[in-house]
């Protein structure tokens, strides 16, 4: 039986092809996990079926487990462009190992998108009332499951190799390569090592982290993120250039002692790339497993030599933040320039913080000012111009807009409410369905275990987010009863003869500020217009307080 909205539809298919980096390892006899018999197989398909093939999308060496892959979203660019209709896979698991995403766009996507999906092995067809689609949850769940079993005994087997010392990772540590003739035990670098045994060389004779950076730069010498040639990122900016946390790090690298240090880091889960540092306890660590670059006396004292010369700075973390402090950036780096405060001087500044880390790499360039005398330029603008915005704004008008958006709040939350609710019935549904399934011999007593324990984790979740979600529902409607008491606050609050730090953060986005002192206010509303000048030196005096000066 058909789908009746889908009758006479000509359906124009887009083939889904993935291959993840398992099965490239694999040798198939028939080859039939190949890319090559994958798209042979759905094109014999589409065309036996007399459908329009119009899209072909590939995969190679992709988790099931994560759909964020660049075929998968070329399709879903074409489902939205009305390109393709009909979506054909060879079985579900090349869909997708994934069984809350797979459902989603099985269950949920592709119909509201009136979208017909084939897996040809299941015989499972959207356009077709059958029963062989009741089969699909099922096949999903256990796909799901077989990827987490799969990460388990991968992990097993990795923790093994590093118990034994075996360098498992992706890239050794700069100065060692991988030995030709045994992947996990490395050896010197020719090209490297030399580098590294030089940086320790320079630090025990007494040169500090930045005049060794300023030597290898000088030289021209590769550093280690050129060398494995990382790409650029927000993080890495100058990829190219030494810099003292680059050569802090391998002044700080146990490896080069001739001791295989692992595990410092992992990842959330086996579906996720995020990774968390663990703490130094959870390490691996197994000595003299490959050549040292460095003796370990010399190691302990170049490590001693920096816990010697780190300073105990007594932070003074319970001072008040300055009136524009956190609002103020830098215009060449976008870094935030930072407030200091110099206590023998009893004087407030600011600075580029990436310049005053490291200036001698020239990353960017001073912008020191007196911070108080900046402040007062700042205030003086800020008020001739905010002070236009108030006197034009009608406060009862604001209350009555403060009303309206709490009721919208509320609003919003029972529909996040009623959508949780749908979904904890679904899951209840599933429950349910794999309950029958155990007790009619379908699926094992442990195999139920294990597929419902994360619907029952999940369903528990929900209930403290249903929970959560009432309790800030009944905070949103209590602002309504203390509503009249919001024009006295506001009043007090837009005071401009002592203006609060939570005006300033309400109203101004970013103050920017470049090496030749020119100021950029910017306003987080159109309604207030920008500010711009420049920065003007009234007084000659240093210290704007005048006390404890030398």
């Amino acid at each position: 039986m058909y789908n009746n909205y889908l009758i006479d539809k000509d359906f124009n298919v887009g083939i889904y092809i993935r291959l993840s980096q398992e099965d490239k390892d694999k040798k198939y006899e028939s080859d039939s996990e190949s890319v090559i018999n994958q798209k042979e197989l759905l094109r014999s398909y589409v065309k036996n079926n007399n459908y329009n093939l119009c899209g072909e999308y590939v995969d190679d060496g992709y988790s099931g487990t994560n759909f964020d892959r660049p075929g998968f979203q070329k399709m879903l660019e074409d489902i939205k462009e009305k390109n393709i209709n009909c979506v054909v896979v060879k079985d579900l698991s090349r869909f997708g190992r994934d069984h809350v995403m797979t459902g989603y766009y099985i269950e949920t996507f592709f119909p509201e998108n009136n979208i017909r999906f084939i897996s040809i092995l299941e015989s499972y067809d959207s356009f077709k009332n059958q029963a062989s689609n009741d089969s699909s949850t099922f096949i999903i769940a256990c796909n799901d499951y077989y990827s987490k079993q799969n990460s388990i005994k991968i992990r097993n087997v990795l923790n093994d190799k590093r118990k034994k010392g075996k360098f498992i990772g992706s890239n050794p540590s700069f100065g060692y390569m991988r030995d030709p003739l045994d992947k996990g035990h490395l050896i010197p670098n020719p090209e490297t090592a030399p580098i590294v045994k030089k940086i320790f060389k320079w630090r025990s004779e007494g040169i500090g982290p930045t005049e060794i950076a300023t030597r290898l730069n000088n030289k021209n010498i590769k550093t280690p993120a050129g060398y494995k040639k990382t790409n650029y990122s927000s993080r890495l900016i100058d990829r190219d250039k030494w810099n003292i946390t680059t050569v802090k790090k391998i002044l700080s690298n146990r490896i080069y002692t001739g001791d295989m240090v692992q595990h410092t880091q992992t990842k959330v889960n086996y579906k996720s790339k995020k990774k968390i540092t663990l703490d130094e306890s959870l390490w691996v660590i197994v000595e003299n497993t490959h050549e040292a670059l460095v003796d370990r006396e010399t190691f302990n004292y170049v490590n001693n030599l920096r816990k010697r010369n780190s300073r105990n700075y007594n932070l003074k973390t319970e001072r008040p933040k300055r009136l524009f402090e956190g609002k103020i950036y830098c215009k060449e780096c976008g870094n935030r320039l930072s407030v200091y405060y110099r206590k023998k001087l009893h004087y407030w500044s600011i600075n580029c913080n990436r310049y005053s880390r490291d200036p001698k790499r020239g990353r960017c360039s001073s912008h020191f000012y007196p911070y108080d005398y900046l402040e007062e330029q700042l205030l003086e603008k800020f008020n001739n111009s905010v002070s236009v915005f108030i006197n034009k704004l009608d406060l009862e008008e604001l209350n009555r807009e403060v009303a309206i958006n709490i009721n919208k709040q509320t609003e919003d939350i029972d529909k996040k409410i009623n959508h949780l609710t749908r979904e904890k019935e679904q899951i209840m549904n599933k429950l349910s369905t794999l309950y029958n399934d155990k007790f009619n011999g379908i699926i094992s007593n442990e195999l139920y275990k294990e597929l419902s324990l994360e619907s029952e984790i999940k369903l528990k979740k929900i209930n403290n987010i249903i929970d959560d979600e009432k309790i800030k529902k009944q905070n949103i409607k209590n602002k309504l009863i203390i509503l009249p008491d919001y024009t006295k606050k506001i009043k007090k609050l837009l005071d401009l003869n002592k203006p609060k730090k939570e005006l300033i953060n309400t109203l101004i986005d970013k103050i920017v500020i470049d090496e030749n002192r020119n100021i950029n206010i910017k306003f987080k509303y159109d309604v207030i217009a920008e500010i711009s000048f420049m920065y003007e030196n009234r007084k000659n005096v240093r210290n704007p307080y005048g006390k404890r000066a030398k």
